[in-house]
């Protein structure tokens, strides 16, 4: 008598890219859920500056979720996607239930810790698998189907927060448990969908490589020593650290900076968020997904980019009026529709080969949320000392940089399946072999 499996039953199609693009609405659930409730657990536990800038720094958001991909990625090319997308789920919901049930700060920290890493594991998988297994034509659409999730994940939780404000730090631990509970529903239903055909077939020529007595070049030196890899990384790592500089910061402290800068009471503050996010879902459906396949990507993302400064300048420079506030959420809100997460989902999943996509995903990841869990642990000290202005003006170099970066060398990648862009950059395979050789000699 066979043993039945616990879980949906062959998940394709749509169905599936949702089930997988999930992922990035908890990542982004759980940054937000910890952002509308920072000066509550701030003020429960009697948190310092010291305290709120690790658990900043640790989180979802950052080094948590660092540490997460550089151990995810490898292993998701080694044993494959649906092995990283089916247990880490599991991981993220013991972590979600220790902040759900926080009393103290060790176990509110090492929830954090613990969720962080999880989503570090299942985000890069995420954006992997649904570029492989995306219609051809319609792989922004997919890919998008990620950045909405993303984004829906985070306007649903400031609405929660508003509508839970006054139950105060109850109202924060039921928005971690309802993260939970659409963890699991999205690990049911994960359970049904097969494994990448792209990941298989790679495998497949592994083996026989294998059986030819061929030695495969490791990931790290193919990474770092093919001229196409050092553009991709440069370009990647270039335009999604220095947006997210500003962006992971603003994640996690911009209810914090609302309430403290511009004196606006909590429920304010999460309702202004809640509005931005609405105004990213939007921008992300009807422009990028709608889009993305059809014009210029460069153009869709310049746009995105100057929104971004423009949005920054008004907020570091005006009176935070609620004029000010509003032109601010309708502008950054739009531009993050269109803007360096989205690019860098599709982008990062097109210009590396299948052997490594993951394994690359996850090394630049880390780079770029370790960086973040850096400015995250320094910015509190900097407001509070320095002043929000001179931290403004720094958010808004960070965004001049990687605007500069990812319209000079936006790739043209659109219309092209993933083993055409492949050939392209790096040849046949034979072509690809003579490469590292001629590298090695």
């Amino acid at each position: 008598m066979t043993k039945k499996k616990f879980g949906a039953k062959n998940v394709t199609g749509w169905k599936a890219t949702i089930a997988i693009a999930m992922a990035n609405y908890i990542e982004a659930g759980s940054i937000i859920a910890a952002a509308s409730s920072l000066t509550l657990w701030q003020a429960y536990l009697n948190i310092d500056n010291m305290g709120v800038g690790l658990l900043s720094a640790l989180s979802a958001n950052a080094f948590g979720a660092a540490i997460g991909a550089l151990i995810g990625g490898p292993l998701t090319d080694k044993y494959g996607r649906k092995v990283i997308f089916n247990y880490d789920l599991l991981v993220y919901m013991i972590g979600v239930l220790l902040i759900a049930l926080s009393f103290n700060f060790p176990m509110l920290l090492i929830g954090t810790v613990i969720t962080g890493i999880a989503v570090g594991a299942g985000v890069p998988v995420s954006w992997t698998f649904i570029a492989e297994e995306s219609p051809e034509g319609k792989r922004a659409a997919h890919v998008g189907t990620a950045q909405l999730a993303w984004s829906i994940g985070p306007m649903i939780t400031f609405f929660l927060a508003v509508l839970l404000a006054p139950l105060g730090l109850l109202g924060s631990r039921i928005i971690f448990l309802h993260l939970l509970i659409i963890a699991f529903i999205t690990w049911y239903i994960r359970r049904g969908i097969g494994e990448s055909k792209m990941w298989e077939e790679q495998k497949e020529q592994e083996k026989k490589e294998l059986a030819q007595g061929k030695i495969q070049v490791s990931v790290l030196k193919e990474l770092f020593k093919l001229r196409p890899n050092r553009q991709s990384l440069f370009l990647l790592i270039g335009i999604y650290l220095f947006w997210n500089l500003t962006s992971g910061a603003m994640g996690y402290f911009m209810p914090y900076i609302y309430e403290n800068v511009g004196g606006i009471s909590t429920l304010q503050a999460n309702l202004l968020q809640a509005f931005l996010w609405m105004f990213t879902v939007i921008a992300t459906y009807f422009i990028f997904m709608k889009l993305g396949d059809k014009y210029s990507r460069r153009m869709m993302f310049g746009i995105g980019a100057v929104m971004g400064v423009v949005a920054w300048i008004i907020l570091t420079f005006m009176p935070m009026t609620w004029p000010t506030l509003i032109a601010f959420v309708i502008l950054w809100g739009s531009a993050a529709g269109i803007g360096a997460q989205a690019f860098y989902a599709l982008w990062t999943s097109e210009l590396f080969p299948t052997r490594y996509r993951a394994s690359a995903q996850g090394l630049m990841f880390f780079l770029v949320r370790t960086g973040i869990a850096i400015w995250s642990f320094v910015l509190p000290t900097i407001m509070m000392t320095l002043g929000f202005k001179i931290a403004g003006i720094v958010m808004i170099t960070f965004l001049v940089i990687h605007a500069i970066i990812g319209i000079a060398l936006a790739p043209k990648t659109q219309g092209k399946s993933l083993k055409e862009i492949e050939e392209e950059r790096y040849g046949t395979e034979q072509d690809t072999d003579d490469v590292l050789i001629s590298h090695s000699n």
